[in-house]
């Protein structure tokens, strides 16, 4: 199914509102292989396992791990296998899902708030995985890079939460971040209600 103007489609398992998912942890970026960044900006990947914390935490009706947890279990070092690894630190925390993030493209705009010679450009892929399982159950895509509302008459819709001006690309990943999980909150606790 699609989600907005095009720039989200998500997918999810035909048994997804079955599952009982309510205990939810977002698992950061393996990062002991990466180079150290002094701040998640500098960092794509740290920064949107932060946005992706922040929407969830934020939304009422799941429960979301704490960060805080997330890292002292991680820094265990459990399987070497990101599959395994995934699933040990779900188990830890006993969390039923969990949520990772890849970012597949973070281009900061050149140019500032009303005028750039280079607009933001932002894709990432989020994977909600069934830590008793093991399977990914749902799975979003956000691809964005955002136009002149003179090339893309279909951008009108966006006005209304953004503005007209150009977004830096964490002010993109955050409305792509926000659109998802609001859509992932709504089949979970949909099917939590019922």
């Amino acid at each position: 199914c699609s989600f907005g103007s095009g720039n989200l489609q998500s997918k999810q398992s035909n048994d997804l509102e079955s599952r009982r998912i309510r205990r939810i942890a977002v698992i950061p970026p393996d990062t002991s292989a990466a180079p150290a960044h002094p701040t998640a900006h500098d960092n794509p990947p740290e920064m949107l396992a932060k946005q992706l914390y922040s929407a969830m935490a934020s939304l009422p009706n799941w429960q979301i791990v704490a960060e805080s947890e997330v890292k002292q279990v991680e820094q265990m070092k459990p399987a070497t296998s990101d599959a395994a690894r995934l699933r040990q630190i779900g188990e830890m925390v006993f969390a039923d899902a969990v949520m990772v993030g890849r970012v597949l493209r973070f281009r900061e705009r050149i140019g500032d708030d009303w005028g750039v010679k280079s607009p933001a450009s932002v894709a990432f892929v989020l994977d909600l995985i069934d830590v008793r399982r093991g399977d990914v159950i749902w799975s979003a895509r956000f691809d964005e890079t955002q136009q002149a509302l003179s090339e893309n008459i279909f951008g009108l819709g966006n006005i209304g939460q953004r503005g007209v001006r150009w977004l830096r690309a964490e002010q993109l990943a955050m409305d792509g971040v926000k659109k998802a999980v609001g859509q992932l909150h709504q089949i979970l606790v949909r099917s939590g209600a019922s």
